[in-house]
């Protein structure tokens, strides 16, 4: 059976693909709107508090899925706000998330 992880990243890229696929491209108002959400404090403070367990090597097994959730759903976001950078033509962005 595949990891969680790498289903995620499964995930997003077929995502990616889906996105690239698209003919037509996101409406001004569509790909500001996908720039404009931000993943709030508090999650951004438990991925962090995640990361350090992760990188210690001391998660349980429902905090190391908590934390693949936290690293889908970014890199979906990810992937969602570079496809309305390239609609908006702006250039990328560092990400913010940690």
């Amino acid at each position: 059976m595949s990891s969680p992880s790498i289903n995620a990243d499964r995930e997003a890229a077929v995502w990616a693909r889906l996105m690239r696929a698209q003919k037509s491209q996101l409406s001004p108002e569509a790909a500001e709107y996908l720039l404009s959400i931000e993943i709030p404090e508090n999650d951004r403070k438990r991925m962090e508090q995640l990361a350090e367990r992760s990188e210690a090597g001391t998660l349980t097994e429902e905090e190391r899925a908590e934390f693949e959730g936290y690293l889908h759903v970014g890199n979906l976001l990810a992937v969602m706000q570079s496809k309305a950078r390239v609609a908006l033509g702006r250039k990328p962005t560092s990400p913010r998330i940690p």
